[in-house]
């Protein structure tokens, strides 16, 4: 009897630990080529543009990742019931702000960073996690820089969903 539960512990500890080593081995796999092909994303949250003043901030965006460190965007977004778009910015035929584009870093521990630079100078810095193998990204803003260089507080987050198969939509 001791026999039997011993060859059964022994199975269960094995099993635990082949489980262990495939998630390890799993989270440091990550790279920038993780993230390749359109993105998109929902955007939610607040941002803090003075003492005692709070901005609703809600939006949507579609982001392309070439795999190697680069992103374009273009998204929709509003902010405290107006369009974030400032005056002049572009815009696609239907609306979306463009002419986005930015850099990223995805860590072998799939943990990373992006900037994404806008048509007016100002930068939203982002922390992001990769999961589901380069599936599904989730960020929040990091810092969010104006035109001016003045940094305001914020506490947006997005989500977002690979759209369609990762090489489906590249264009390199």
């Amino acid at each position: 009897m001791k026999t039997r539960l011993s060859k059964r512990l022994f199975g269960a500890a094995w099993l635990l630990l082949a489980f262990t080593c495939a998630a390890s081995a799993q989270a440091g796999t990550c790279s920038n080529a993780s993230l390749r092909g359109n993105y998109g994303f929902t955007i939610s949250g607040e941002i803090l543009p003075a003492p005692g003043a709070v901005l609703p901030v809600a939006g949507v965006a579609m982001t392309h990742f070439d795999g190697k460190g680069n992103l374009s965007q273009v998204d929709f977004v509003m902010r405290g019931g107006s369009s974030a778009a400032p005056p002049g910015s572009p815009l696609t035929d239907n609306g979306f702000r463009s002419g986005e584009t930015g850099t990223y870093t995805v860590n072998s521990d799939c943990t990373g960073l992006a900037a994404i630079h806008f048509s007016d100078g100002s930068e939203i810095d982002l922390k992001l996690v990769v999961v589901s193998r380069g599936g599904e990204i989730h960020t929040v803003v990091s810092a969010l820089k104006t035109p001016t260089g003045a940094t305001l507080p914020s506490a947006v987050r997005s989500d977002a969903l690979r759209v369609g198969p990762a090489d489906e939509h590249d264009e390199d």
